[in-house]
């Protein structure tokens, strides 16, 4: 099955730099080792790079586009977007599952197309850093025709890492 990956969007981004779904301005910080997820353009942060931490809602934005009601499910969690816009996730890192949002565990958590949770996948760090194995599961998520998007989250902070959706 074919999927796309989806960072967050680039006018997304430029809203959450602004005001952030929770209603505040996002925190600036300077990163002084890197690593934090950048769901902009799905790499690690550098070191010396300006991020902001900002409050997201994934499946509020997602509802306003398909017009589901995810109720009860939405959620706002912290995020860390570039300061400055930047130019998205690059083609190097290929079109399928990004390697460099992997990590010690992560759940991907399906939804239905009316915005409630279908179910949860515990994924442990072997299949979530390798770009083949969490592809492989993916398709299979996506198998599953009451799946209508799936959010892929870091599970020791709980924070949404990106979106996977079926290919058009």
């Amino acid at each position: 099955m074919a999927f796309d990956i989806r960072a967050i969007a680039p006018d997304v981004c430029d809203q959450l730099r602004k005001t952030d779904d929770a209603g505040r301005r996002p925190r600036r910080i300077v990163e002084e080792e890197g690593g934090s997820p950048l769901r902009c353009c799905l790499r690690r942060s550098r070191p010396g790079e300006a991020v902001l931490l900002a409050a997201y809602a994934p499946l509020r934005r997602w509802a306003l586009e398909t017009g589901a009601d995810p109720g009860a499910y939405e959620e706002v969690g912290p995020v860390f977007v570039h300061e400055e816009p930047c130019e998205g996730p690059q083609p190097e890192a290929g079109p399928g599952y990004p390697a460099a949002m992997g990590g010690p565990r992560r759940v991907f958590r399906t939804y239905r197309a009316d915005g409630s949770i279908l179910d949860g996948h515990l994924v442990e760090a072997h299949r979530s850093e390798d770009p083949v194995a969490a592809s492989t599961l993916l398709d299979v998520l996506l198998e599953d025709p009451e799946t209508a998007v799936v959010h892929v989250r870091a599970v020791e902070f709980g924070c949404f890492l990106f979106e996977v959706r079926r290919s058009v």
